[in-house]
């Protein structure tokens, strides 16, 4: 860490069935030390209130609830818009009204990271098509009314928030603590960099296919996500490979030919949504979306810098 007054406090924690880590960098080292531990809680606190595996979360209970408009925190309300301008952004491809279709496909309930060998279940699909939006898409009748802290959506359309709540949590954090001289919030591999002293970080990218570093990127400010199929792969109920990134146009899992994406953008959320579109859209356009830099890594385990 350069900057021989500030000292460096950090943290790192199972959550969102992955790791965060909260890493803050001042001189005012007791100051710091707060600013992670407060950061620890408010994300294992959001971790049950968003999780869609927890009956009695404020998402499964939003997802239940029979009225069409439906009061919400004002984290909620955020995560949802935020997954609305999303599905905006990357013209239906990321869409966060597919929880039957992720239920149907095997992913009901929590599942540890690993499972079936990503090159396994590369090798098991059948043909490469890039995803494409859902005819009808439910997410276009939810909205959001941040004045009345509500949440509208026909009762049947149900939420899955996933990683662009990710980050949102990790924006949300990076707002409270700018006035350091350097943090890192890390949800998952959703990351916000930043800090009054514009401390350049390494920001390492991994092969999904072996423990190796494909590319660093060095930042002092702004967002950096990673999507793929490399973390969670199953088996469906008729035996076919699966992961958790839908084409929306069918519903079942996508194999486009790219297997992991990293984007930059200003803040994580963005990033988030970038990188998803980019493995949801397949080697042709990924490099279109991922314009404002990231890695693609194709099947075959050959990687692009953009």
């Amino acid at each position: 860490m350069t900057g021989a007054a500030l000292t460096e406090q950090r943290d790192t924690f199972p959550c969102f069935g992955s790791e965060c880590t909260v890493i803050v960098a001042d001189a005012r080292e007791s100051e710091a030390a707060r600013a992670v531990a407060l950061a620890r809680r408010r994300l294992l606190d959001w971790h049950r209130q968003f999780s869609r595996f927890e009956p009695d979360s404020e998402l499964s209970r939003l997802n239940a609830d029979p009225r069409p408009t439906v009061p919400v925190s004002a984290m909620m309300r955020r995560a949802v818009d935020a997954a609305i301008r999303a599905a905006k952004a990357t013209a239906g491809l990321v869409d966060p009204t597919l929880v039957g279709e992720i239920e149907q496909a095997g992913y009901a309930s929590h599942l540890e990271p690993g499972g079936l060998p990503l090159h396994v279940a590369v090798g098991l699909a059948r043909s490469r098509r890039p995803a494409g939006p859902r005819a009808a898409p439910a997410w276009r009748l939810v909205a959001t009314d941040r004045r009345a802290g509500t949440v509208t959506r026909p009762p049947s359309v149900r939420l899955d928030l996933g990683g662009i709540a990710k980050g949102v949590f990790a924006d949300e954090l990076a707002a409270s603590l700018g006035a350091f001289g350097a943090f890192v919030v890390d949800c998952g591999g959703d990351l916000r960099v930043g800090g009054s002293a514009a401390v350049t970080r390494q920001v390492h990218v991994a092969s999904p296919f072996e423990d190796r570093t494909l590319h660093t990127f060095e930042l002092a400010a702004g967002g950096v996500a990673t999507s793929g199929i490399g973390k969670r792969r199953w088996l469906d109920p008729q035996g076919r490979p699966a992961h958790h990134l839908l084409d929306p146009a069918t519903g079942r899992p996508a194999f486009t030919g790219v297997v992991q994406a990293t984007a930059l953008a200003p803040t994580a959320a963005q990033a988030e949504a970038l990188s998803k579109a980019a493995v949801l859209s397949g080697p042709g356009a990924a490099e279109r979306i991922l314009a404002a830099g990231g890695v693609l890594v194709l099947e075959g385990g050959s990687s692009r810098v953009l």
